[in-house]
């Protein structure tokens, strides 16, 4: 791996003088061939401070001297999950990413993605696994992957952590959950997703990071959360590419986004997760 890595740096200023890099959002010049611009990359916006202390959910910025700060929706019903860290919050910069990613057939924007999620991850070792959110096996048949695996797949790369594709299954179709509300939502993932059982074992008393792409209401992601912690999961932190800040107002929106015909080897209908 370290003499394959090596070639390819010394291969790249070859690479990039007969294929100038670009940028895979605006198509003007970028520095490297994984990268955006720097129009684009200003345009993304990252999570920062203050932020709630269970989810990490962006606060007011009247929100000053309290560190352990949470906000309304975790008080109301307070989490499951050991946190969450979000690489960007869901703009329009981070839709068009998440979109050529996942149904414009860019896979190699995962590169670039996983590193943004890896800086937000901080210091992950071998205790820590990753496993990404699962789709239906219609899904992988129609789309030819799944872009949360593929996340997954690049933060390994980056990280001392472990990682584990299967580790999680959904073993049932679910519906559109865009315009649905939380009880109907929960609703159409009851027992959608569980552990594979023969990854069980193998995720007893571990800390899981749940990988995926784009967290909305937070619906698919707490079906994971509870089926990793029923069997056996020490703690299950979520990472993820970009993040609605309220799922609850702009789940649908998102979700009616996705039909847009995008650049690429399919134009499928989303919100089956």
């Amino acid at each position: 791996m370290a003499l394959a890595s090596h070639i390819a740096r010394a291969l790249q200023p070859m690479v990039d003088l007969a294929y100038p890099p670009r940028c895979p959002l605006c198509g003007e010049a970028s520095g490297t061939q994984d990268g955006l611009c720097l129009d684009c990359w200003s345009a993304l916006e990252q999570p920062g401070e203050p932020a709630c202390a269970s989810c990490q959910r962006p606060l007011g910025d009247n929100v000053t001297g309290f560190e352990d700060a949470v906000c309304a929706p975790c008080m109301t019903t307070p989490p499951r999950h050991a946190g969450i860290a979000a690489a960007t919050l869901y703009n329009d910069t981070s839709r068009r990413l998440v979109l050529s990613f996942k149904h414009g057939g860019r896979i190699a924007l995962a590169a670039m993605m996983g590193r943004l999620m890896a800086a937000r991850l901080g210091e992950l070792g071998e205790e820590h696994l990753l496993i990404p959110v699962p789709l239906h096996r219609w899904r992988i048949w129609g789309r030819g992957y799944n872009q949360s695996a593929l996340l997954a797949t690049e933060l390994v790369k980056i990280t001392r952590a472990q990682v584990m594709l299967d580790g999680l299954e959904r073993h049932k179709p679910t519906p559109s959950l865009g315009g649905l509300g939380r009880k109907a939502r929960a609703k159409a993932l009851k027992g959608a997703i569980r552990v594979k059982r023969s990854r069980a074992n193998a995720i007893q008393r571990r800390e899981i990071i749940l990988v995926d792409d784009v967290l909305t209401s937070g619906a698919t992601a707490n079906a994971c959360v509870g089926a990793l912690l029923k069997g056996g999961a020490k703690s299950v932190r979520i990472s993820c590419f970009a993040r609605v800040v309220d799922g609850e107002a702009f789940a649908a929106p998102m979700e009616a986004s996705l039909v847009e015909t995008i650049p690429g080897p399919e134009n499928e209908t989303p919100g089956i997760r």
